[in-house]
């Protein structure tokens, strides 16, 4: 990893966390903060300096690429979208400018980091349910061997595939979703809700329901197997969020941790560090806009 990249990804991941304070959040809900008291400044000061620096990292990258650009040879989304550019370039109204290219460069970096926040959800509830982490390791060994996971195995895994479920419903580190608005006026549940209102979904009300779930705050594969330990499907089941703007990296996301969760348990086992029990394990989260483990630390032991 470059270091440019680097300073990028940690902008992006301490974004989101200043995001989720609470200084963040009450000065969004009450912007006049401001003028009463600079310390509700300092943060959001960061944030912008943090957005200015990812804008100015990637115009320089975008403008790599546009300068060595092949429409012929394209190598990946910021061709295409420099392609379409260059067609819809007299089309007043088009939004393929370079404000969106850089936009949506910058929210898949930033929502790409939080596969990684799953990732580290999971490997510490492999430390912390060791017989649950047995478990997935002889299905992976029964099933796969010692060849690479790839993406078609998940239908031959279900215990395992029931374990990455249930890492995203615990952790849920998008509990709050992102801020959507309605598009028309909607009665919901008997209450109006007018055309253009913010709307925060609470996704842990339906991660953790305890009228659709057995063991709603406990870490249970059960919840995604039947009784023959076939995987089943849950509707209360929606980390990325729901309806028409749900999350749009959705498909890459659960490809992605497919494939680094089943990599990483064919290798390696998890545990805690050497004077550390599993009950000593914390899983308490680490407040922001998305949910990140306590600090820890692991031990990764080579199964071979």
């Amino acid at each position: 990893m470059t270091p440019a990249f680097q300073k990028m990804v940690d902008n992006a991941i301490e974004n989101i966390q200043l995001a989720g304070s609470a200084e963040i959040q009450l000065y969004n809900m009450f912007p006049w903060l401001r003028w009463c008291c600079g310390r509700w400044l300092v943060k959001r000061a960061q944030i912008l300096k943090n957005t200015d620096d990812a804008i100015e990292e990637m115009n320089g990258l975008v403008q790599g690429l546009k300068d060595t650009l092949n429409p012929q040879d394209l190598r990946g989304l910021v061709d295409s979208f420099l392609v379409r550019q260059q067609k819809e370039s007299d089309q007043p109204g088009s939004y393929f400018h370079n404000n969106n290219l850089n936009c949506t460069v910058r929210n898949l970096l930033t929502a790409g980091t939080e596969t990684g926040t799953t990732l580290r959800w999971g490997l510490l509830l492999m430390a912390k349910y060791p017989r649950i982490q047995d478990q997935v390791q002889e299905e992976l060994s029964r099933v796969i061997g010692e060849r690479e996971p790839r993406v078609e195995d998940r239908r031959n895994l279900p215990y395992t595939d029931a374990v990455i479920h249930e890492i995203q419903r615990l952790a849920n580190i998008v509990s709050l979703s992102l801020p959507h608005t309605t598009s028309c006026d909607v009665t919901f549940q008997g209450y109006f809700i007018k055309k253009g209102t913010t709307v925060i979904p609470l996704l842990t009300s339906v991660l953790q329901d305890e009228e659709e779930w057995e063991t709603p705050h406990s870490f249970n594969p059960g919840h995604f197997l039947d009784e023959k330990g076939c995987f089943i499907r849950r509707d209360a089941f929606m980390p990325f969020s729901a309806g028409r703007r749900a999350c749009v990296g959705e498909s890459l996301v659960r490809m992605e941790l497919f494939l680094l969760f089943t990599f990483l348990l064919q290798r390696f086992c998890f545990s805690p560090p050497p004077g550390v029990s599993e009950d000593q394990l914390d899983l308490k989260p680490v407040m922001g806009l998305a949910l990140n483990p306590s600090p820890h630390q692991l031990c990764a032991v080579s199964r071979a």
